[in-house]
Order: C-alpha cells, then sequence, then structure tokens
C-alpha cells in the first residue's frame, strides 16, 4: 500500500496563487488603488475648492486647550479641526464614490437584469404556445386515427 505523499509548500503556494478569489483580490486593489486617483481628483479639483468657498479648506488650525494655557509645548490641545476636516473628507469621498459610481452602476445593473427577465419570460410564452400547438396536433391526429381511414373533418 503506497502512502499519499503531501504535497510540497510550493505546490501549495502555487495553488493558492492560481484560486480564482485571490486573483479577483489582486485585480480588485488595483483597479481600487487606481480609482482612488480618481475620487481624489474630484474631492481635490471640484468639492474643496466649493466648501472651500462656503467656509475655509484647511480645518487643521482649529484647537481646544485643556489646560488653562496653551503655549507652544506648554498645555494640553485638542485639535478639533483636524479630526472635524478628516471626518468631513471622508464623507465627501462617499459622496463621490456613491453618487457617481455605486448608484449609475446599479441602475445599469437593474436595467440588464429586467432586459434579461423580459427575454427570459417572452422565450417561456413561446415555448408554452408550441407545446400547446404540439399537443392540439396531437389531439387531432389522435382523434382521426379514432374515426378511422375515410373520415375527413369539413
Amino acid at each position: 500500500m503506497r502512502e499519499k505523499k503531501e504535497p510540497s509548500v510550493w505546490q501549495g503556494f502555487k495553488a493558492f496563487l492560481m484560486r480564482g478569489n485571490v486573483v479577483d483580490l489582486a485585480v480588485a486593489v488595483v483597479i481600487g488603488a487606481a480609482f482612488t486617483n480618481i475620487v481624489n481628483s474630484v474631492v481635490k479639483g471640484l468639492i474643496n475648492p466649493l466648501v472651500g468657498a462656503i467656509g475655509t479648506q484647511n480645518l487643521d488650525s482649529y484647537n481646544s486647550c485643556l489646560s488653562s494655557k496653551c503655549t507652544g509645548d506648554k498645555g494640553i490641545r485638542l485639535l478639533w479641526g483636524s479630526v472635524l476636516g478628516a471626518t468631513l473628507t471622508f464623507l465627501i469621498t462617499a459622496a463621490v464614490v456613491y453618487f457617481l459610481m455605486v448608484l449609475p452602476m446599479a441602475k445599469y445593473l437593474a436595467r440588464l437584469e429586467a432586459r434579461r427577465k423580459a427575454k427570459e419570460g417572452t422565450r417561456e410564452i413561446i415555448e408554452v404556445t408550441e407545446l400547446e400547438v404540439l399537443k392540439e396536433i396531437r389531439d387531432t391526429l389522435l382523434a382521426q386515427q379514432r374515426r378511422g381511414p375515410g373520415h375527413d373533418e369539413r
């Protein structure tokens, strides 16, 4: 009786890399990195200037002091402006991604699905109709056969 040989580490690694989900993940990361540049360009080139026209583009200078005096390195400073800026950047970026990419893609996929279902529905109606016609032909042939030869329907 031969013992089953364990696959080598190299064979296991090769099998891991060749699985579909690893390749799909790698493609998603590369596309995501490229897409990040587009989103950042929209946010920096369009959204931030519009927000800057209303207020300020840089919130980093807004802070509060927890101690009585915040001068130089003295005191405890809360940099809430940078937190607020990062939060706004995230919300703006998420809105750009949703409204410019996710929503249009979802509508497009829904339209494709509706077309596919409509095509399938038409195909089912045709198939049912053909089946009904074949049943009628069969019934007519059986009726003629029962009456015997020489009896025509008129």
